[in-house]
Formats: C-alpha cells, structure tokens, sequence
C-alpha cells in the first residue's frame, strides 16, 4: 500500500501564534494599568473609558480570550493535524475561524470600555458578540472534527480527548449564560434573576476556568511535553483516569464560588464535596506531566522550554490544590472577596497558562520557520524574570489577602469591631499593591523579550507554510479486528467520545440547577419586595456600566462580623429580581447590599464626585462625568417591558407612563441636594445612580 502525500496547514499555526503574542503584550499592559489604578487613583487617567470599572473586565477578557484563547487555537491545529495525519479540514473555515476570532476581541476592546457589559464575570461581551462567539466556535468545531474524521491514525491520542472535551462543555457553557433578553443593540437582561443567575454565573465561571484555561491546555501538555522531552507520557491508563474524572467532577464544583450566600445549603455542599475530590484526578495529570520527565532533569536544566514546562505544571498543581483548599467552609470565610484569591487565580494563569504558552512558542515557532531560536540566553532570561514576576506578584496578594480576611473579622475585648470602617483594611495592604504592580512588570519585560527573540527568530528562518507529510490511509477494520482494551476501542470513535463527554459533563450541571429553578421553597419569596422603580432600574444599569460590582459586593454573609459592619445578612427572597444578580466575587470596597438610607444623598454626590473627600485616603476613582451625563429615559419603556417579560410584576400598560415616574423621583432627589446646596439637574446619570443606592436592601427590615 502506497502513502498518502499531503500537507499540514503551518500559517494558521503561525497566524494564532502571533495573535497570542501580540494580544499577550496587550492583554498584561492593560492588568498593569489597573494594578496601579489600585493604589494611585490618578492612573485611572480622568476619563470613564480608562476607569477600573470599566477596563478591568477587558483585561480579564484579553487574557483569557485573546492570548490563552489564541494559545489554544495554535496548540490545537499544529498538535491535532499531525496526531490524525491530515491537514484541517479546510483552509476557508481556517480563515474564519482565525479573522472572526480576532474580530470578536476586537469588539470586546470597544465595547467594554464604552461600559457596554452584561456584568457576568468572564462573560460581560452583549448580546451580538456572544452570536459572533457561538457562530466562530461552531466554525472551529466543524473544522476540528472534519480533520478528525478524514483521519489517517486509526486511535485518538490523549490531547484530542481533552480537545473533544473543551469543544462540546464551552458550546454547552457559553450558550447556557447567554440566554440573555435584547432590549437594544447593545443592551440586554439575563432571563435569570438573583440566585439562579448567581448558579448558572458560576457554574459558568467556574467551569470556564476548567474546560477554556485547563483541558486545552491539558491536552497541549500531552502533546508538547513528550515532544519536548522525546519520550513517551508516562502513563496512558493514568490519562484515561485523569480524562474522565477531571470532566466529571469539575463540572459540578461551581457553587463554591457562593458558600455562605444565599444559595441553598444542599447546593453549597455539593459544590464543597465535589472541589474536593477534584484535588485526585487534577494531581494526577500533573504527575503524569513531571514523571514524564523522570531521568532527564539534564535535559530539563539545559532546555529552556522544558523549564517552562516544569513551571506550568508545578503553578498547575498548586492552584489546583488552593482551589478546594479554598473551597472548605473554615478557609473560604476568610479567603473570600480578598486578594487571596487573586493570588490564586494568577498563580493558575501566570504560571500554567503564561509559561506553558511561552514554552510551547519557543518549540514551535523555531520549527515551522526551519530555523534555530534567535536566542537561548534570552529566553533563559524570559524564563528567570517571569519566574520571579510571579513570585513578586503572588507573595504580596497573599499577604495582604490574609491580612484582609482577618482584619475584617476581628473583634475587641469589648466585643466590638476592632476595624468597623473597611477603608483601614485598604489603606494598610496598599504596600502590597504596590509589590504586586512591580511582579506585573517584570512578568511583562519577559513577555516583551520573547516577543523581540521570536520576531528574531521568524525573520532568520522561513516560514514552511504547507508543510510535506506521508501516512498509509487507514483502513477499516473486519469482523475478526483484534481483541482491544475497552477504552482503546472507544478511541477509535470520536463521535462516540464525544456524546459521551457531553452526557458526562451535563449531569452535575442538570443535578444542581434543576431543583434550583424548578422547585420553589430553593428560593422562597419575600412579599415586602418589590420591583425596582423605572429611576432606579436606570440607576442600576448605570452601576453595571460602570462596573462597580468589580469592586462591591451586594450580599452580606451570615457572619456576626459582616451584620455587625453592614446590617442583617441577605436572603434569597431580596434578589428575585435582579437581571442580572450583583453579588460579585471581590471586596476592594464595602458590600452596598444594605447601602439604601445609610447616607444622605448629598454624601452619594459627592463621593461620586471625589471619593476622598468622604473617604480620606480612599482608592476609588472619581465618576464626575455622572454629574454632566444626561441620563436616556428614551428606553425607559423597553426596559420595564423587558422586566415584565422576564416576570417582573409591573402593571400592565406601565411601560407607557415609567417616565413620569422616572421625572417625579428625580425631581424629588435634586431638590433634595439643593437643600444642601448642591445644584444638580434632574435629568443627570447621578441622579439615577443616588437612587439606586438608597433603594439597595430597604425591602426587608434592617436589624
């Protein structure tokens, strides 16, 4: 029999590799701008389209999007093309693929900072984008499988099950959290409320985190490390553990993210056991990786992208034990809404995602242009100033976030709060922000250093872009095929694989939402709440476009420390309506949930104009542009028919009066200033946003 002649497709590999980098560059400047908007508020530059708020969710969008996401793609089709034998599927969908990538990320660079956000964390794109993302990842997945299909290697190696994995659990994630109700072109409700909004967030958040920034990059660890070292993965049966575990367990461990809210306990637990037993089949890819390596730490000390590699999987190992550390109920009530877990979540994508991606450019990028790396010492330096970046950023987050979570917590002799105003808690962990800002720099040089030793390096080679390859075709197997270990035979069928990955991965999200949406007691009503006005649904929306909730939570946990700083703690009942919930996930100010009537409005204003004036010595940017803004009541109706859609009790034929309303409680609210000799007009954003903070949590009775 004959081989097959054909090539593999080289400058997509290249094309997805220069996106990583580039939006590399990018992504990590801009987390450089907002470390150190946290301690020098004037690095938020004057203006709303640089505010924290407002470009914090476009650093975690470009990181995760655009240089990991780019990262994987490049992995993807340079490992699976030569594990199946055959170039991708087609060119055309190649193309696409790569060009409506880089368009989506850069309508997230203009939207985000125009404050067009859902306020779902890692999912803050709107409505169109998300479309565009569901459209561009069917292309991906078409294009993957059809390479797959015309496959000549008759089984499919460990990294494509990982691959297969990461397709089909984002497909189901990604379209879950984006049932979304358009009210405009850029605007839209989440059709879930409050507590459920807060599960499907997270269960979202957390398994974006598993199946976009950990099972790709799994599955590239697979493929690159043995390359690397030019020996076989340590274990295939340890693979297939780690495989099925991993996707079975992660999927189910998202509600530890709301331990102590007022998520149902029953939910809260699941979350817990599951995070747990999370710890096994996560350790176990990482001892598959290191004991690859057993015998050859020669090779690892005089290879550079070795050491990345170490790196990656020891950073890998560590966060993926934090991560059910933190999810103990004892250690996740200190831990949660500090810097801790900053710390752990950068430890997991400077260290396991950053090093392994530099690791994997500085092996690639040398062998699709045929040329030797412009640079080794270089690349060493990479390795050792990114090494120390790291540490330099890690080390100061923990301490301050310990010294958060305690600070928050401790009481007198007297039994009284020895730090009742939040501000002396900011105020003392500054230094660290600082330290943290100085890690981001040097992790940033070294990024910039590989960027210059692979332009170097593309610029002495050529790039091979059809890269000449020969494989017997597969055959089909007869009736009599040899007898195959169950899961050797499961290998040959991607189709196969991949229902079962699916059926896999639904049952812990089907377990926990169900009860949640569908059985009422699991989010008990409240009668004395009641919806927003149409004034303070502006308000609202206002707070998300700012993106406020970056920095405050709306939930206070049931803690004597947290009544005793904020008021009674909150309840399911309080958040049915909210489209979307704002609970967040860090506190670089107070929790706002019983914010309604603690402060005049005149004290709102001004801290809005300029926080240190209230708040001497405070962090948070000035939002004077509130008081210029004039506020657009022109979708005041579309609003409330929105809400109605979405069960909002508002009364029929509401949405052709709110404005009068809108007009009538603003009015109230300027006159009210003018009393403290403050001249606003009523037709201004600050307005809308005073509101809205004076409603949050006077539903219920404050303790």
């Amino acid at each position: 029999m004959q081989p097959d002649k054909f090539y593999y497709d080289n400058k997509i590999v290249r094309n997805f590799a220069i996106a990583t980098i580039v939006w590399g560059i990018i992504g990590m400047t801009v987390g450089l701008l907002i470390a150190t908007q946290l301690f020098s508020p004037s690095m938020n530059l004057g203006n709303q389209f640089t505010s924290y708020g407002r470009i914090r969710p476009l650093h975690t969008n470009a990181v995760i999007f655009a240089f990991v996401g780019n990262a994987i793609f490049m992995g993807v089709y340079y490992s699976l093309q030569r594990l199946v034998k055959a170039r991708m599927y087609s060119d055309v969908l190649s193309k696409i693929h790569f060009w409506g990538w880089q368009l989506i990320i850069v309508s997230a660079v203009i939207t985000l900072p125009l404050g067009l956000t859902t306020s779902h964390e890692y999912a803050e794109l709107e409505w169109p984008i998300d479309i565009a993302i569901t459209i561009i990842w069917v292309v991906f997945g078409i294009n993957m499988f059809g390479a797959i299909i015309k496959r000549r290697e008759r089984h499919l190696y460990v990294a494509i099950w990982f691959y297969i994995a990461t397709f089909v659990t984002i497909a189901v994630l990604h379209i879950v959290n984006s049932f979304q109700l358009p009210i405009s072109a850029f605007k839209s409700y989440y059709l879930y409320a409050g507590v459920q909004d807060a599960l499907v967030q997270w269960w979202y958040g957390h398994n974006a985190v598993a199946f976009f920034l950990t099972t790709p990059y799994l599955g590239m660890m697979y493929y690159f490390l043995p390359k690397m070292a030019n020996r076989p993965i340590y274990s295939y049966r340890l693979s297939i553990l780690h495989f099925w575990a991993l996707i079975f367990i992660y999927i189910w461990a998202g509600p530890h993210h709301l331990l102590y809210t007022s998520l149902p306990d029953w939910a809260q637990s699941l979350g817990v056991a599951f995070s747990i037993m999370l710890i096994a089949p996560s350790w176990g890819g990482m001892i598959n990786g290191l004991l690859t390596l057993r015998g050859a730490w020669d090779k690892v000390r005089d290879d550079v992208t070795l050491k990345f590699m170490v790196v990656a999987l020891t950073a890998y190992g560590m966060a993926t034990f934090e991560g059910p550390l933190l999810s103990l109920k004892g250690v996740n009530a200190i831990g949660h809404f500090t810097d801790w877990i900053v710390a752990h979540v950068h430890v997991g994508a400077l260290g396991w995602n950053g090093f392994l991606t530099f690791g994997v450019l500085y092996w690639l990028i040398p062998r699709i242009y045929k040329t030797e790396l412009y640079s080794k010492k270089l690349a060493g330096f990479h390795f050792w100033i990114g090494t120390l970046g790291i540490l330099f950023y890690a080390i100061p987050l923990y301490w301050a976030g310990f010294t958060q979570g305690l600070m928050w917590k401790e009481f007198t002799q007297d039994g009284l709060l020895k730090y009742p105003n939040f501000l002396e808690t900011v105020l003392r962990i500054l230094p660290m922000y600082v330290m943290r800002s100085i890690g981001g720099t040097m992790y940033l040089i070294g990024v910039i250093a590989m960027a210059y030793n692979l332009i170097k390096t593309m610029k002495a080679g050529k790039l091979v872009s059809n890269e000449a390859a020969e494989a017997l075709p597969l055959v089909k197997l007869g009736k009599d095929e040899p007898k195959e270990f169950w899961h050797r035979r499961l290998e040959r069928k991607p189709m196969t694989l991949l229902v079962l990955s699916l059926i896999v991965i639904l049952i812990g999200g089907l377990v926990e939402m169900v009860p949640t949406f569908f059985i009422s007691s699991n989010v008990p009503t409240i009668a004395s709440v009641k919806p927003y006005s149409p004034l303070e649904l502006h308000g609202r929306d206002l707070y998300i476009r700012e993106g406020c909730v970056n920095c405050h939570s709306q939930t206070v946990r049931p803690f004597r420390s947290e009544t005793e700083r904020y008021g009674d703690y909150s309840k399911a009942g309080e958040f049915v309506y909210d489209h979307p919930f704002l609970w967040g996930s860090k506190r670089t100010g107070p929790d706002l949930h019983r914010q309604g009537g603690k402060y005049s409005n005149a004290w709102h204003y001004n801290h809005m104009m300029d926080p240190r004036t209230m708040s001497p010595g405070s962090i948070m940017p000035a939002y004077d542009w509130l008081m210029d803004q004039k506020l657009d009541t022109t979708t005041t109706g579309a609003k409330i028919r929105a809400m109605q859609t979405l069960g909002v009790p508002y009364p029929n034929g509401y949405a052709a009066i709110a404005n009068r309303d809108v007009d009538e409680q603003s009015k109230a609210i300027a006159a009210n200033l003018a009393i403290d000799k403050i001249k606003v007009s009523s037709d201004k954003e600050i307005i809308a946003i005073i509101a809205y903070l004076q409603r949050l949590g006077t539903d219920i009775k404050n303790k």
